[in-house]
């Protein structure tokens, strides 16, 4: 059993027992959430497809780790200019556990 769920602009394939990261997501480590943007559920052949979102759909995840991707550079310059930019940004993400998938 799995769904494609929808959180911080993004879509995910998630099954019980899965890890992802995903958007940073308020709350603390430990903490229950529920995803409620449940595109789609498949149960074997029975798949459940809603329009855009299913009803009474949910997925039970906990809050497995709050932290931040590695840096990524970012460097602008313009040529004969004499302008150079160099800056760095690291990303804020949830490391969710998913625990249970309700349709």
């Amino acid at each position: 059993m799995y769904a494609i769920v929808r959180t911080g602009g993004k879509q995910y394939q998630v099954a019980c027992g899965d890890q992802l990261r995903v958007e940073k997501i308020n709350g603390n480590v430990g903490d229950i959430i529920e995803l409620n943007d449940v595109l789609m559920v498949v149960d074997g052949d029975n798949a459940q497809i809603g329009r855009p979102v299913l009803e009474n759909a949910k997925v039970v995840a906990k809050i497995a780790e709050q932290g931040k991707a590695k840096k990524v550079l970012v460097f602008k310059k313009k040529r004969r200019q004499g302008y150079q930019v160099k800056n760095g940004h690291r990303q804020l993400f949830t490391a969710l556990q998913i625990q249970e998938i309700n349709a």
